[in-house]
């Protein structure tokens, strides 16, 4: 995810539209919540699952960033491996090249084959040589777990639920044909693809409960909004208010955490910072959820992006959220 000029990330925080957030005890490290379905009950994250794949992307060298092939590909490999040792999901590659390098997106989707799509989305590249454990290691961990959960669905559903993990979202590559999310949106297009939606995993796991912890661009914009940064945030574009009001009930009534909504005009560029954005060229609602990263997270783009900056608990919670949503739909 990309950074903004700082009159712009005012313009986020004024918009955001955050009530009182709610207040949690802060649990940091690893305690696992997975339980057995129940019936009419869904399933739940697992933090220790969540651990072990942000451990094993920060925990590669050299980083994971669009030269570094090696890295990248073994990135790659983990979220295929993970996709095939599922009960059930068609596990699939999309090849491409960007300036003479092979890239991969990962896909692994369920329901029936003919069925409307919808997309969940995370890119599994970080910016530079950090470790990027919320940018975006968080991302591609909480789209690893819905597939564990998706797993026992079977193929009585509406929808061809399609998760996609993406390469070259970062920069050279970010607002260009050569981002993994810009080749699958493209080919859902030319394929005249029916897609419901499309909801973008972006930086999940960087929580606070202190107040100050949620910065502002300015005191005034700060004398309007809760300082506490323990929200989680569907971003959406102008003309989606509907989209991201629906997602956002969806997962609030499953994810014991606070969740926000925010729709701003995409030709503004601040909605659009993430994968999400190449699925609107093609008229397809799409969104991004994110933890507002640099307003929050003081470790952006930096090799203090480590996995001991992260709040599984929250992060078990924004799954289950976007899990309910993705069945909510």
């Amino acid at each position: 995810m990309l950074p903004l000029p700082i009159a712009v990330c005012g313009l986020l925080v004024a918009v955001l539209g955050v009530a009182a957030c709610e207040q949690h005890n802060s649990q940091r490290g690893v305690i696992s919540t997975h339980s057995t379905s129940q019936p009419h009950q869904l399933m739940r994250a697992d933090q220790n699952r969540l651990y072990a794949d942000v451990k094993f992307l920060t925990s590669l060298q050299p980083a994971r960033h669009y030269r570094n092939l090696n890295s990248l590909n073994a990135a790659a490999d983990h979220i295929k491996a993970v996709f095939l040792g599922l009960e059930s999901g068609h596990v699939e590659e999309q090849p491409f090249k960007a300036d003479g390098r092979q890239y991969r997106n990962i896909i692994c989707w369920f329901g029936p084959a003919d069925a409307p799509r919808l997309v969940v989305g995370a890119h599994y590249d970080v910016c530079g040589d950090q470790p990027g454990a919320d940018d975006n290691a968080s991302a591609v961990a909480g789209l690893l777990e819905t597939a564990r959960l998706l797993q026992h669905l079977g193929s009585n559903q509406k929808y061809r639920v399609e998760l996609v993990a993406y390469p070259n979202e970062e920069p050279p590559y970010f607002a260009t044909e050569y981002m993994g999310s810009a080749v699958h949106a493209k080919s859902l297009h030319e394929a005249k693809v029916t897609v419901r939606a499309m909801l973008c995993y972006e930086m999940i796991g960087y929580f606070r409960d202190e107040p100050g912890s949620q910065r502002f661009p300015n005191e005034q914009i700060a004398a309007l909004y809760p300082n506490t940064g323990n929200f989680i945030t569907v971003v959406g574009r102008v003309g989606q208010e509907g989209f991201t009001q629906q997602v956002q009930e969806l997962m609030k009534a499953q994810a014991v955490i606070d969740v926000q909504r925010i729709n701003l005009p995409a030709e503004m560029g601040l909605a659009g910072l993430s994968d999400h954005r190449n699925y609107w060229k093609y008229g397809y609602d799409a969104l991004m959820i994110n933890d507002t990263s640099f307003l929050r997270n003081p470790n952006y783009h930096l090799p203090s992006d480590t996995i001991d900056t992260l709040d599984f608990r929250r992060m078990a919670e924004v799954v289950n959220g976007v899990y309910a949503a993705i069945m909510g739909l």
